[in-house]
């Protein structure tokens, strides 16, 4: 090519962008920040072909700091944590709140000046979660004095540290993690222990406003630690009441707050407190919270719990009624405060409630104890509501969460309760009750003699099979359950109404066990494997006096 056709030439010009590829979306789009868009008219569209072709990198965006924290723990996670990178992290945490609390104390009116410290306090108890992953570690973590720093900050004047500090704790004493490294986890309940952690729990749930939901997530997480505790260590139950935890369940459980699922949980707490341990009994008692359980109980004596979690804390409330029950002092204030009328009004509203409320009057008219609400149950017309359930036992969707048999276990002991404890006039009420209606009340009770007596025949059919492998108590107690119990009740009130009541009563279970080829013989085996069973309870004089009355029982009949 000449000079003359090279200054001549002219360059093919291929458009920038083909025609044919318009739809098509760019192959890379650039990151970053956008570029402006014009407003334009509805019959006017961009042309796009007006912008540059140039085709930039991609961009990594800058991470915010929340996601820098979580890359941050992710990485702790992955460098799987061990005893060295455990020690600086602790005393980066000290550190940490060392200097918030110099500039706390420097600075206490100029909230500016300590917050950048408090933020990062904060990351610092973040960080800390790390250690809940590695429970073995958790020896490593007491020795370089951990938890009296950790408890510290409970009391801490931000209540976002102190929520912070309680959801690390509920992670550290999970109790998944505890049964992991089992020894470890002494060690580290031990010293949560002995810095009265319970306490200071306590103390922090008190300044928490439920309404904020980082704050009310802390009194649920501060519950669940207590309920770590206690799983591990039972007596924990006692220290936590006397520190404080019992009175302030009380006064939540009696706010007039919607329900929610802290109350729920105060339910389930109070019910473990209570369970096992007598102390608790009468610290409740004493702190009027007899009348507290009451109170709550009567919200649903006319209309049903709205909801599945409503429904367990109403049972969980009747468990702790029956509990508390168990304290003797305690039945003479659920007599003052009425709360036989409560469960007689429950028990003839067919509500929900009408099952637990069954279960409390069980408990409340039982033993020696239980003769002053014995008395008192008739006076207030208890009689008419409890026969007609003794009459019919409720159907399956009347009775939900009870079989039928719980229920007519109940029935009948509250029934024999009366006969052991009334007398005077309440007594005679009570027989009079057998003879009524051409005798149905003592019909049925046959009825549900020969229904147990099948019951228990096949429990031992069965157990003559397996006789080798169980001892004798552990046989007993299976016949109990397989419906002994309830057979040795009927059996004693049949006994009873035919030794105290009208004539025409012992002729009718005597008729009775002709027709259907029972025998005497077989009640009075039963009464006296029931008398040979008393005696060796807490009330030993008291049993053995009603030892001594069966025997006296079976004498007349």
């Amino acid at each position: 090519m000449d000079v003359g056709e090279l200054l001549s030439f002219k360059p093919k010009q291929n458009p920038k962008r083909d025609v044919a590829d318009d739809d098509k979306e760019p192959e890379f789009e650039r990151p970053g920040k956008k570029l402006k868009q014009f407003p334009t008219s509805n019959n006017v569209k961009p042309n796009p072909r007006s912008t540059a072709t140039y085709i930039a990198p991609p961009v990594v965006e800058t991470p915010e700091k929340e996601e820098l924290l979580k890359l941050v723990e992710q990485d702790e996670g992955s460098e799987s944590l061990d005893e060295a990178s455990l020690k600086r992290m602790i005393l980066n945490f000290e550190k940490r709140v060392l200097k918030n609390q110099e500039l706390r104390v420097k600075f206490p009116d100029a909230p500016e000046k300590f917050m950048e410290s408090e933020l990062e306090l904060h990351e610092a108890i973040q960080l800390m979660h790390a250690l809940a992953t590695v429970p073995e570690l958790y020896t490593v973590g007491v020795e370089q004095k951990l938890i009296p720093t950790l408890l510290g900050l409970l009391s801490h004047d931000n209540t976002d540290i102190s929520v912070a500090v309680v959801n690390l704790l509920q992670e550290l004493t999970d109790i998944d993690t505890l049964n992991e490294s089992q020894d470890e986890a002494a060690i580290l309940i031990d010293a949560l222990l002995d810095q009265q952690i319970c306490a200071l729990l306590v103390h922090n749930l008190e300044r928490l406003n439920e309404a904020q939901t980082e704050e009310s997530d802390g009194v649920h997480n501060t519950l669940a630690i207590v309920e770590n505790l206690t799983e591990i260590r039972p007596e924990v139950c006692q220290q936590a009441a006397q520190q404080g935890l019992l009175s302030w369940i009380m006064k939540r459980l009696g706010a007039k707050l919607p329900f929610d699922a802290n109350k729920l949980y105060c339910s389930e707490i109070l019910s473990i407190l209570l369970q096992g341990t007598p102390e608790n009994r009468q610290l409740l008692g004493e702190i009027d919270g007899i009348d507290i359980l009451l109170q709550q109980l009567a919200i649903f004596k006319r209309q049903d719990p709205k909801t599945g979690e409503e429904q367990e804390m109403m049972e969980n409330l009747f468990d702790c009624v029956c509990s508390s029950l168990i304290h003797v002092p305690n039945r003479d204030r659920f007599l003052k405060g009425e709360g036989l009328q409560l469960m007689n009004l429950m028990l003839r509203e067919k509500k929900m409630s009408r099952n637990g409320a069954l279960k409390v009057l069980n408990h409340a008219l039982s033993g020696e104890a239980g003769k002053d609400n014995c008395t008192k149950f008739v006076d207030i017309l208890g009689l008419r509501t409890i026969f007609p359930l003794f009459m019919k036992t409720p159907h399956k969707l009347k009775r939900k969460g009870m079989s039928a048999e719980e229920y007519e276990e109940h029935i009948v002991s509250v029934i024999a309760s009366m006969l052991k404890s009334c007398r005077g006039s309440q007594r005679t009420r009570l027989l009079t009750k057998f003879t009524e209606n051409d005798h149905e009340k003592t019909d049925r009770l046959m009825e549900l003699h020969f229904k147990y007596f099948d019951k228990l025949r096949v429990i031992d059919a069965q157990l003559q099979r397996n006789d080798d492998e169980e001892d004798e108590d552990e046989m007993y107690l299976k016949r109990l359950e397989g419906g002994l119990f309830t057979l040795q009740l009927v059996d004693y009130i049949m006994m009873e109404v035919c030794a105290s009541g009208a004539a025409t009563i012992k002729q009718r279970v005597l008729h009775t066990l002709n027709l259907r080829g029972g025998t005497v013989k077989t009640i009075r085996e039963i009464m006296r494997e029931y008398a040979g069973n008393l005696g060796d309870g807490s009330e030993s004089e008291a049993k053995e006096e009603e030892k001594q009355h069966i025997l006296q029982l079976l004498d007349k009949f």
